[in-house]
């Protein structure tokens, strides 16, 4: 997505009889998941947050399309970690995220399906401006 799009919502498409209002932009959809993905990953490795996130919706600092790849990027990091330090041992080790407690390897599914819920949804968004989504597989053959 070009970085002037970056903020575009479908509130600002005349689709008859749709409800947009208050949908996260494309950079917003970004900034969560990578959010929610430092939070996931967090509490596998028990891990300190940034002080910064306040919400899902993560830190009000992020703006440009630059500092949106980089956070997201670093939200790979975490995970990377999170999922390296799995173990036959620990993976049904219980760990406190929000309101409840769920086994590490739950946690870790979540992200992985968390991610593909909002890839959906940035995949329509790209459309939107017609931009054709890049694969989420390629041929490796």
């Amino acid at each position: 997505m070009p970085e002037n799009k970056y903020n575009f919502t479908p509130a600002s498409l005349p689709i008859k009889n749709s409800d947009f209002k208050g949908v996260r932009t494309f950079a917003g959809q970004i900034v969560h998941l990578a959010t929610d993905n430092i939070l996931i990953w967090s509490a596998i490795t028990g891990d300190s947050v940034r002080n910064d996130i306040e919400d899902v919706n993560g830190p009000k600092s992020i703006q440009t399309k630059k500092d949106v790849i980089a956070y997201l990027k670093s939200s790979f990091a975490v995970g990377r970690k999170a999922i390296a330090g799995l173990t036959t041992s620990n993976a049904m080790e219980q760990v406190q995220f929000r309101w409840r407690k769920l086994a590490k390897l739950d946690l870790a599914f979540y992200a992985l399906t968390h991610a593909n819920e909002h890839y959906g949804q940035m995949a329509l968004y790209l459309r939107f401006c017609g931009i054709v989504p890049p694969p989420t597989l390629t041929d490796r053959s």
